[in-house]
């Protein structure tokens, strides 16, 4: 299945979750936000959350700096 991640279809499995699309971007396992439609999905809840063809998954790394 296709999904939008960051403005780009990225190609992910049937049933791929959050944490899933999260490797398959390369990004790093912390320092990341992420958001599914416009709505946080907690860390906690990455495994668990599917994603649809249909969505829209923003991620946002944090920079450090000054």
């Amino acid at each position: 299945m296709k999904v939008r991640i960051n403005g780009m279809e990225r190609e992910l499995p049937e049933g791929a979750t959050v944490a899933e699309a999260l490797l398959a971007c390369g990004a790093p396992e912390s320092g990341v936000a992420v958001a599914v439609d416009g709505a946080v999905v907690p860390k906690a809840r990455w495994a668990e959350v599917v994603l649809r063809p249909t969505n829209t998954v923003e991620l946002l790394t944090a920079v450090q700096g000054g």
